[in-house]
């Protein structure tokens, strides 16, 4: 057969590199982890052109709406690099959820939008799987969600995954409030990267230090270094929200991209100064290893990473010790890692 005859022939969407019957297969792979998330507001079932959700039921006064997105960023690089995307779903959603708790809303539902370079069922099924987890941790349905195939923008096996979250909450109980001097900071701990830094991680560790994703995560441990940058996120925002029926939270801050001190100054009015006291909380070994493997400054780390606190809370300082004990009773390590003080201007935050 003659070029001429090949470029003659009918072409399908499927030579094109997009597969629509592996996406109707991998659909029918995630209803069940779909419809495990549902609350009693979710209207409809899987495979509508959006998903339903009743306001009504949940009997606020003066509610808001409060709605946030993110994404794995390049942590979907390890789990490319590993074949292991179980939890990568999990990471997904505590980046949308805790933000919108940072604000004090309940998380309601969750929507979901996973590109890839090409559609493996298999895979999409454990990608949703771990955002359904991620959904059942932190009491949101899973209303809906997009996949894509993008070939020739996307290689065979890369992939990109980000979430939509929202959440409601009383007009009168927005968080932050009310920050002064005297308040205390409590710090919740995060035992790994959660989604941010990888690109330093990454650099430092297997291009800088040649390590591989296989090998032990430190001298002696447990596991592999591919399992500890694997370590899903904690969900915080049950946590938070029943830190709030027992103490009196003047904020939270949610600790992302630009580390502790930039996500506190987030929620922090102006004539005040928060006070970071390092060495006041349990900084997992993996901050340490990334720090000499690429000779990182303090500085730098502290920029990047989270260091072991996720989640921040300020409360009044007659709180602090009621504070601790829920935290704690709902299974997180937590301490007491700094306060607010009085400042001049603008407000400050420092890790000293």
């Amino acid at each position: 057969m003659s070029p001429r005859d090949r470029e003659d022939d009918p072409l399908t969407y499927r030579e094109a590199g997009v597969d629509i019957a592996a996406g109707e297969k991998a659909v029918e792979f995630i209803k069940a982890h779909v419809r495990s998330t549902f609350r009693p507001e979710v209207v409809g079932d899987v495979g509508g052109f959006g998903g339903l959700f009743s306001l009504g039921k949940l009997g606020h006064r003066d509610p808001l709406l409060v709605a946030s997105t993110d994404g794995v960023g390049t942590k979907s690089i390890i789990a490319r690099l590993t074949g292991r995307y179980r939890t990568i779903g999990i990471d997904c959603v505590a980046m949308s959820v805790d933000d919108i708790a940072s604000q004090g809303a309940e998380p309601l539902f969750f929507l979901d939008y996973v590109s890839v370079g090409k559609l493996v069922p298999e895979t999409i099924d454990e990608i949703v799987a771990g955002i359904a987890e991620g959904c059942r941790q932190a009491g949101c349905a899973l209303i809906g969600g997009e996949m894509s195939e993008h070939p020739d923008a996307m290689e065979p096996g890369e992939f990109d995954l980000v979430g939509f979250a929202v959440g409601v909450v009383e007009r009168s109980e927005v968080l932050p409030r009310s920050v002064r001097p005297g308040d205390q900071i409590i710090g919740i701990a995060s035992p790994g990267l959660r989604c941010n830094g990888y690109s330093l991680a990454r650099r430092a560790l297997l291009d800088r230090a040649g390590r591989s994703l296989d090998e032990p995560a430190w001298p002696a441990a447990q596991h592999s270094l591919g399992e500890e940058l694997l370590r899903p996120s904690v969900i915080y925002a049950p946590s938070m929200l029943e830190l709030r029926r027992h103490v009196d939270v003047r904020a939270f801050a949610h600790v992302t991209g630009g580390g502790i001190a930039d996500n506190l100054l987030r929620v922090l009015p102006e004539h005040v100064e928060a006070v970071i006291k390092r060495g006041s909380w349990d900084e997992p070994r993996i901050f340490a290893e990334i720090q000499a493997a690429g000779s990182v400054t303090d500085r730098e780390m502290e920029q990047v990473f989270n260091l072991g606190l996720g989640m921040l809370a300020v409360v009044p300082n007659g709180d602090v010790f009621r504070a601790l004990d829920v935290v704690r009773s709902a299974g997180h390590e937590a301490w007491t890692v700094g306060e607010i003080r009085g400042g001049h201007g603008a407000a400050r935050a420092v890790v000293a």
